[in-house]
């Protein structure tokens, strides 16, 4: 089973990061690619423009993020779901993963949702 690490990607890139795979629609500002150090850039598995700027305007809680966020992973959109074949390809090809993101909170954020959501099988629901 593939063990599924969360990171900002501020932080330096570490070999115990495996395959690191940025989950940011947007590119994160004074990150060069070369310290990115990813294997991939995952934007279309990100939370939509609408639902991101919801949240960060305060229009939403973070259970209710959480909720549409899961509702978007599952949506039947073609862009989402070739980036959920290739988010399972790599869970499949190797032993750990780690999901970049850009946010202040590490607590929570869309690549904690992500990954709790793989984690209880979303990913193995959707096609």
């Amino acid at each position: 089973m593939t063990t599924i690490h969360v990171k900002r990607i501020r932080d330096a890139a570490d070999a115990s990061d495996g395959t690191r795979i940025l989950v940011n629609r947007l590119w994160p500002r004074g990150i060069s690619k070369e310290r990115a150090a990813l294997t991939m850039w995952l934007k279309e598995i990100t939370p939509s423009n609408e639902l991101r700027k919801a949240y960060h305007g305060g229009e939403l809680d973070a259970d209710a993020f959480a909720a549409a966020y899961r509702g978007e992973l599952e949506a039947d959109d073609e862009a989402r779901a070739e980036a959920r074949v290739e988010l399972r390809r790599l869970l499949a090809e190797h032993e750990t993963v780690t999901l970049l993101f850009d946010a202040a909170n590490t607590e929570f954020n869309h690549a904690t949702v992500l990954r709790e959501w793989i984690l209880e099988g979303g990913l193995d629901a959707t096609r």
